[in-house]
């Protein structure tokens, strides 16, 4: 038979506690067939195998280990998912701004489809995907229909309004001058602060569409609750960045403490990014069990604050062009991870450059943080906490159990916080 083993099966030397087939794989050590797709990141490894080679063939350049996989797993690549996403949008718009809805006011569905098309399929679809790709990894094949995956894609369409609406709001609150390599909203033929409402409206589109897909399904309720709560969250993290930057004044670097970063990222980011996609596919999928509930959240806050730190890393040594945005961190005093680190490694001459500098949007300024986080070593520790928090995720995603599947949670860790620091 013919082999092929995803490379995140690869990390799972374990068996997981659910209903899958074991085989033995080989891992050929010289002349192995690994092939990359070239249109997607999916890597693969491809050996033409029989039942006899894997039982009873024991050659020395092999290294023969018990893989357990699901022979019968459906894969869809990222590119693929993104494509067939993309085809839903069109739907989706039609849905919030024609269909007969509010025909005594043209003017305003027209307005909302521009504010609509600008603002929500621009980016990388990151939490919509997640949506999807959770769902395919938590039902049997045998629910995996049309039907099915055309929902869970809109659930995950609602997940990127949410993501826009709380974009736009943060554009006008940090005076950001881009967002996805474009101007930001507000930003745009002179609409400044009217962007509030438009961001409203894109928040409330979201409930439109739940209402419209899933109002006759079990999980209506729960997936209500659990948008308002990851708001909630989002909004009372969003507050403590606020104060944390003394509202765009010159911040107080004495606030500046790992306790508060950890429950800044916690809040504003990890649940509505990470937590909520996957509980949202979960609940889809009419999962009811506490515990595997709050096993999935407890990796997936651990991959939120990973995620928020790279972002925090990218923001002032990352490309404009691949990030999307320009780097406003230490311009707007922002409580970041390099910050923070830098203050606690900082000698007393080295602090006061920082308390002096930092929060200002003098270029000199920007550039003397910069050159004191070269100095204290900020790239060198933000690598070696990359290497060692993505062992310590293999390691708790290994443990889990209820059932839960270790790939998923795997290729999420992999795709969604790829390592990108390099040590001196």
């Amino acid at each position: 038979m013919s082999c092929i083993l995803l490379k995140y099966v690869t990390l799972s030397l374990f068996r997981r506690n659910i209903s899958q087939t074991s085989f033995n794989a080989i891992n050929i050590k010289n002349g192995a067939s690994w092939w990359i797709h070239q249109k997607s990141n999916t890597r693969s490894f491809h050996y033409n195998i029989n039942k006899f080679f894997l039982e009873y063939f024991r050659p020395k350049n092999v290294d023969i280990r018990t893989y357990s996989v699901p022979l019968n797993a459906s894969y869809v690549s990222i590119k693929d998912e993104s494509r067939e996403l993309m085809a839903v949008w069109p739907d989706i718009l039609r849905d919030l701004t024609t269909a007969n809805r509010h025909n005594d006011m043209p003017d305003v569905t027209k307005w909302l489809a521009k504010v609509l098309q600008y603002n929500v399929p621009g980016g990388g679809k990151h939490r919509a995907l997640m949506v999807v790709q959770a769902y395919r990894s938590f039902v049997p094949p045998d629910q995996l229909t049309e039907d099915n995956l055309r929902s869970a894609r809109i659930l995950g369409w609602c997940t990127e309004l949410l993501q826009a609406f709380f974009l736009v709001s943060d554009d006008i609150e940090d005076h950001a001058t881009m967002r996805r390599n474009q101007p930001c909203w507000y930003l745009c033929n002179g609409i400044g602060l009217t962007a509030i409402n438009d961001s409203i409206m894109i928040e409330m589109c979201l409930y439109e569409l739940l209402k419209k897909y899933f109002k006759t399904k079990e999980c209506y309720l729960d997936l209500i609750e659990q948008f308002l709560s990851a708001t909630f969250k989002t909004e009372m993290g969003q507050c403590l960045d606020l104060l944390s930057t003394n509202f765009g004044n010159k911040p107080n670097l004495l606030f500046f403490t790992m306790d508060r970063y950890n429950s800044l990222v916690k809040y504003k980011t990890a649940y509505y990014t990470f937590v909520l996609p996957v509980t949202l596919a979960m609940s889809f999928a009419g999962i009811k069990d506490p515990e595997m509930y709050r096993q999935a959240k407890t990796i997936l806050l651990e991959m939120g604050h990973l995620f928020q730190v790279r972002d925090d890393y990218l923001d002032c040594y990352g490309d404009v062009k691949s990030i999307g945005k320009v780097g406003t961190d230490i311009s707007e005093g922002k409580c970041s991870w390099l910050i923070t680190v830098a203050l606690q490694r900082a000698t007393p001459e080295q602090r006061k450059v920082l308390e002096e500098c930092y929060g200002d949007s003098d270029p000199e300024k920007i550039n003397r943080v910069k050159q004191l986080y070269q100095e204290i070593g900020i790239s060198n520790t933000f690598a070696i906490y990359e290497e060692e928090t993505h062992n310590l995720l293999n390691t708790h995603i290994q443990q889990i159990s209820r059932g839960l599947p270790h790939d998923f949670f795997l290729k999420t860790l992999n795709r969604a916080c790829s390592k990108i620091g390099r040590k001196d």
